[in-house]
């Protein structure tokens, strides 16, 4: 079964499936591919018509896996887990977090060509930040985080950037990112964001 503590680096951790049981290296393929489609809906406005709330994070990380570890697929972590230095929420308090998480975002508000930038820039950290430091799923919070944040910006019409770090230094910057944000502090994380955009002007 999937754990939820981050492995340490050279470790390789195993999951069981569908498929058998297969390590995460295994694994990632098969997500990827099911990561794509998710992907090419999100463009073609297949979620467009639904709220974006945590119903819809929930059937995203279900579309994402639901087929390969059913017994986790849209549903909140059960146990502790630890990432890195950040330990997250207990996992009782997930789904209350969750909820004010979503009423939090629908409060910033999300729409097509968000008229303040730098506003709209914050939204993007805190959908980000916010999101991964309460880790709500066992596994694959990253990959569902990515998918939340590429509808997102569908929905405000604005170009999805690449979000993976490019190199070392872009991991570490990122992840003192995440960080602050663990402490509800989303300036780096805004600033990557520009960087994500090039630095240069942010109108779609």
């Amino acid at each position: 079964m999937a754990g939820g503590t981050t492995p340490p680096q050279g470790s390789t951790r195993f999951v069981e499936t569908t498929r058998g049981v297969l390590s995460f290296q295994q694994l990632a393929p098969l997500l990827a591919e099911r990561a794509l489609q998710i992907q090419e809906d999100i463009e073609e406005g297949r979620f467009a018509p639904l709220s974006l709330d945590e119903t819809l994070l929930q059937d995203l990380h279900q579309r994402l896996c639901g087929d390969l570890i059913p017994e986790l697929a849209g549903r909140w972590r059960t146990i502790a887990v630890r990432v890195s230095d950040h330990e997250p929420p207990p996992a009782h308090q997930v789904p209350t977090l969750m909820r004010d998480y979503a009423l939090d975002l629908a409060a910033r508000g999300v729409g097509p060509s968000p008229n303040n930038d730098e506003l709209f820039i914050e939204t993007l950290a805190f959908a980000e930040g916010r999101l991964l430091s309460v880790h709500p799923f066992q596994d694959f919070n990253g990959r569902v985080t990515r998918l939340w944040l590429a509808e997102i910006l569908r929905r405000a019409e604005w170009p999805l950037p690449d979000l993976a770090p490019e190199d070392e230094p872009g991991k570490q910057s990122y992840l003192r990112a995440l960080a602050a944000a663990d402490q509800r502090d989303y300036r780096p994380l805004m600033e990557i964001w520009r960087q994500r955009f090039g630095g240069a002007s942010l109108e779609p």
